[in-house]
């Protein structure tokens, strides 16, 4: 039974952090694809969305097995311009300036999506703000950085200088990588912008290079605002598998920056992570750096043993008991505690029960040691795709839409997002996503029914019942030393979600801060407008509160956006994140309601020259594209 439930992304994790994340020595092993098929179900289920994607051998080379997308006459609604250069969506406004290149529509979405974002506003100059995202424009995956010095109004895109790194680790002058993302941004005190890329290779089959390195590395901005970086990027930590063993993966990084002038690590930068290792393990792991991100610490282990993590599945804990980890991340209080929150699944569950555990490890040097975990609440992780959305993405949860229709088919997992009150040191307030709340439980009609061959969850109630995720938070009044979710089940825990329609709606992917003067805002994913809970269809909504349990809500989309079609509907990001004045919150998302386009059929031929069509999908009203959108939304809770 428990061994049923290990989350596949955790095995995927756990196989990565059997290998010192310093990472050093080439593997000696016949070159393997580190592919999904690789992984073991826990490492399946815990790996990223990028990563999973990527990886997966059968998504290589993205032919659509089944309902091809077709080219059509431009039908579709009004074309944004040529080639999809439109910026602004009423007041939402498009981050990403570029023009949209044609694909073919076997390959949609290469060469075209942006999903996956981070947003950071310079302290020092609230005009000033930074985005990130996964960045598709040349082919594979890069890490897309935009910047605004006008308050969002208007944005510019910048060249990471990415392509290759220096090669020390690998023996060589330079190494080379094919992919990248997992992105964010933070800024220091002294005008600098920081970007944090996650950079891997392949191997065999997707290329002929058996190399499957990977590693993180920081980028500095100088004074620049974000227009620029440093080149090459800083090694923040490094994995050499040129001899293509795919044994280790590192994987699903974030960054923050302390920006606190009373702390005594101003301007330190700190790096958490996620090391897979070939052990079965997903230890999470952190570092940082004392000097402007120039070097980096030896990896420090967050995720120590402890006895909440009572099912070690079977697996080796040479750090500890709490061994199958995903989805940290970093945030700093402003007395200069380093706080670091992550999904754990080594909590011990019976019958069908299928909860998890977010918990939270704290340090007070500087990043150079950690507390025992600190368990802030219990979760229960979105549902099975395959087995509510008629066999479609299998291996990933996802957000189904109630009825009959299966269009949200996009893979979405639960995770948490904390922050510390800039007003108040002692106030630590964790966010996350959560299947089974005090709006989706048994006396709503949705009811824990055990795991999938997968270790993914199942319910009853997911399509014509009463199962619905919402943003649940806990909070600590002493530091993070306890939380009002230790000991209260997520049935009983508030939302921030509130209000009719989002009680029985369902809300991901959540991003959350504090204004400076102490409101907590958060953005999300949200099916609470018109028909969007049926249909797939979702929306951004921006929530914000001051010490009250119900929170004040503003639409920051102008409109609804259909499920994502490139990449065969399947992929659509991990996350979103927000940032906020204390007057105005600037949510950053991946936004598809712009029609994808493509050569025409029968053009670009001897006689005929090339014309542009739009095209049709199978999961949505027509082919779409994922441009990166924000909108400047007045707070609420401030007025």
């Amino acid at each position: 039974m428990l061994k049923k439930r290990l989350p596949t992304a955790l095995i995927a994790a756990a196989a990565l952090a059997m290998a010192s994340i310093s990472v050093l020595g080439s593997p000696q092993a016949s070159a393997q694809p580190f592919g999904l098929q690789s992984l073991n179900p826990i490492q399946k289920r815990l790996v990223s969305g990028l990563l999973a994607h990527e990886l997966d051998a059968s998504a290589q080379g993205q032919a659509r097995s089944a309902a091809p997308l077709r080219a059509a006459p431009p039908r579709v609604p009004q074309s944004p311009g040529p080639n999809g250069c439109r910026v602004n969506r009423g007041s939402n406004v498009k981050v990403n300036v570029n023009c949209l290149n044609l694909t073919d529509s076997d390959l949609q979405g290469r060469g075209q999506a942006q999903n996956e974002t981070w947003v950071a506003l310079n302290p020092n100059d609230n005009r000033q703000l930074v985005a990130s995202y996964n960045d598709y424009r040349r082919g594979d995956g890069t890490c897309g950085v935009s910047y605004s010095l006008d308050a969002g109004r208007t944005w510019a895109d910048t060249t990471t200088p990415n392509n290759f790194t220096r090669g020390d680790f690998v023996g060589a002058a330079r190494e080379y990588w094919q992919a990248s993302g997992d992105t964010s941004v933070a800024w220091d005190t002294k005008g600098n912008v920081y970007l944090s890329c996650q950079m891997f290779n392949r191997g065999t089959p997707a290329s002929p290079n058996r190399d499957q390195s990977s590693a993180f590395y920081v980028y500095r901005s100088t004074h620049t605002q974000g227009a620029s970086f440093n080149f090459p990027g800083r090694p923040v930590a490094v994995h050499d598998d040129t001899a293509g063993a795919g044994n280790v993966l590192l994987d699903k990084q974030l960054m923050t920056v302390d920006t606190s002038r009373h702390s005594p690590f101003t301007d330190r930068v700190y790096v958490t992570w996620t090391t897979f290792a070939a052990d079965g393990t997903a230890y999470i792991y952190e570092a940082f750096s004392k000097d402007y991100g120039e070097s980096f610490s030896s990896p420090v282990l967050v995720s120590r043993g402890s006895a909440l993590c009572g099912n070690t599945f079977g697996i080796p804990t040479p750090q500890g008991s709490c061994n199958e980890n995903q989805f940290s991340q970093p945030f700093v209080g402003p007395d200069g505690t380093l706080y670091v929150v992550y999904a754990n699944y080594n909590n011990v569950v019976t019958g069908k029960d299928n909860r998890n555990q977010v918990l939270l490890s704290r340090s007070t040097d500087g990043g150079a040691s950690f507390s025992a975990p600190i368990k802030v609440a219990d979760f229960y992780d979105l549902p099975d795709c395959a087995t509510y959305q008629g066999g479609a993405n299998p291996g990933r949860s996802c957000v189904p839409e109630k009825g009959r229709s299966v269009n949200s088919i996009f893979r979405a997992v639960n995770y948490p997002v904390g922050a510390a009150d800039p007003t108040d040191p002692s106030r630590v307030i964790v966010t996350f996503g959560s299947y089974i709340n005090r709006n989706s439980n048994e006396r709503h009609g949705c009811t824990p029914t055990g795991f999938a061959n997968t270790g993914l969850n199942l319910f009853t109630g997911v399509k014509f019942g009463g199962c619905n995720n919402d943003i649940l938070y806990s909070v600590s009044r002493n530091k993070g030393s306890s939380f009002t979710g230790t000991t209260t089940d997520p049935r009983r825990l508030p939302v921030v979600s509130t209000g009719d329609r989002r009680e029985h709606t369902d809300q991901f992917w959540q991003g959350a801060t504090f204004t400076p003067n102490g409101t907590l805002v958060t953005s999300y994913y949200d099916r609470a407008y018109g028909s969007d809970n049926t249909t797939g269809f979702s929306d951004i909504t921006v929530s914000s509160s001051r010490e009250r349990p119900e929170f004040e809500h503003t639409r920051a989309t102008s409109g609804s956006m259909p499920p994502p079609t490139e990449f065969l509907g399947t992929f659509y990001g991990d996350y979103a994140a927000v940032a906020a004045t204390n007057t105005t919150a600037y949510p950053v998302w991946s936004d598809t309601r712009a029609p994808d386009e493509f050569l025409c059929p029968g053009t670009g031929s001897p006689g005929k020259p090339p014309a542009v069509c739009g095209g049709s999908a199978p999961n949505a009203p027509f082919a779409n594209d994922q441009d990166i959108y924000t909108a400047a939304v007045r707070i609420a809770a401030h007025d």
